[in-house]
């Protein structure tokens, strides 16, 4: 597989083509950002780790029935990956309450959320990725009714699955998001999930092993994601 130009590059990763053009390389750089690239820092293996975090996490769920864009790895900070095109919607679960939810409805960090809440949000920068629901995504025309149904569905079997993984590892799944894209006519998961896009906790402690250290200030990022990926079993080189 032989890679081409560059067709994006986001907060931390940067996307290629390929002389295959259904099949793009995605690169993890070690580029770290929060408050919408306010605040931008560079940690030394932050680029590796995620993609070998991303690169099970995809494959266990795709063992699991749950169709992704993932094929396989390629370096210590690339991915092969499907060309999809994407959905500019964000799919959030939140298992345990933090973050946004609890400035915005005011209640305390940690309470457990039964059942999870759901959120969909709209994927823009420029207007701070503001939620929508289900009548903004198709009176805009950002996904079909049909598509909506199926990002649910397919974000509530992720919570299931993933939500066991890492309770096997002493772990709460305490949020995540997902975003979702076609591939000739098949809706498929995207992007990536890693520490980068989701909330971690320590089961006994819930001391924070995710991107909240970075955004907080806490320090021990990489050294927080190396703990988690170590408890899952991934070798790290």
């Amino acid at each position: 597989m032989k890679k081409l130009a560059e067709l994006y590059s986001g907060k931390a990763k940067t996307v290629y083509t390929t002389d295959d053009p259904d099949r793009m390389i995605m690169e993890f750089r070690n580029d770290t950002s929060a408050f919408d690239g306010e605040k931008v820092e560079q940690l030394e293996r932050k680029g590796l780790v995620n993609n070998y975090f991303n690169a099970f996490v995809m494959e266990k769920l795709a063992a699991a029935g749950i169709a992704n864009h993932f094929e396989q790895r390629l370096s210590a900070n690339e991915s092969l990956v499907k060309r999809l095109t994407m959905l500019p919607v964000e799919c959030v679960v939140r298992n345990l309450a933090a973050g946004s939810l609890c400035r915005r409805l005011g209640v305390a960090e940690g309470i457990d959320l039964s059942p999870p809440v759901f959120e969909f949000f709209l994927k823009n920068d420029a207007l701070h990725d503001p939620m929508i629901n289900d009548s903004h995504i198709c009176t805009f025309g950002w996904a079909s009714a049909a598509q909506v149904a199926d990002m649910k569905t397919l974000t509530l079997q992720v919570n299931e699955i993933l939500g066991a993984l890492f309770a096997d590892a002493g772990l709460l799944l305490v949020d995540y998001k997902l975003e979702f894209g076609d591939f000739h006519g098949t809706l498929m998961l995207g992007d990536e999930f890693s520490p980068d896009g989701c909330r971690l906790w320590d089961a006994k402690t819930r001391d924070k092993l995710d991107k909240d250290r970075f955004r907080q200030g806490l320090g021990g990022v990489v050294e927080a994601y190396e703990e988690v990926a170590g408890r899952l079993g991934i070798a790290l080189p």
